[in-house]
């Protein structure tokens, strides 16, 4: 298999996609954090000769070394059983997340409110005992 190949390319489509586009939003991060870094070079005449020549090497290298391990076959078959199994997966309906959300919030609520109540108590026992200085 040559380089340019693409291992099983009709399967595990949008597994690959969606790796290969959150490794590449990293490498993109990456080198522009290199590139601002690089900013600090004294000489003005070649600072953005260099700037560029590291972060398209750095981006050329990336996408080499992401082409490489996305297509080795451990690995594609490894995405491929992800999907596979992804498609099995009983996603619920849009009715039962936003009950659930409702759920988490009024749960957040009311522990934040029952802790609220706690602390203001053991405050004010630890003030009346004599543990705690100061007003409030």
């Amino acid at each position: 298999m040559s380089f340019f190949s693409m291992y099983k390319s009709g399967q595990g489509y949008w597994t690959r996609m969606l790796s290969a586009v959150g490794a590449g939003v990293l490498v993109l991060s990456g080198a522009a954090w290199i590139w601002n870094e690089l900013s600090v070079i004294s000489d003005e005449n070649n600072r953005l000769y260099i700037q560029a020549g590291v972060f398209v090497s750095m981006v050329v290298v990336f996408a080499a070394l992401l082409w490489w391990v996305l297509n080795k076959p451990r690995i594609v078959d490894f995405m491929i059983a992800t999907e596979s199994e992804m498609r099995k997966v009983n996603w619920p309906t849009r009715r039962e997340i936003v009950g659930s959300t409702w759920v988490v919030i009024c749960g957040t609520l009311l522990m934040a409110t029952l802790l609220f109540v706690v602390d203001i108590s053991f405050a004010l026992l630890f003030r009346a005992i004599g543990v705690l200085e100061g007003g409030g």
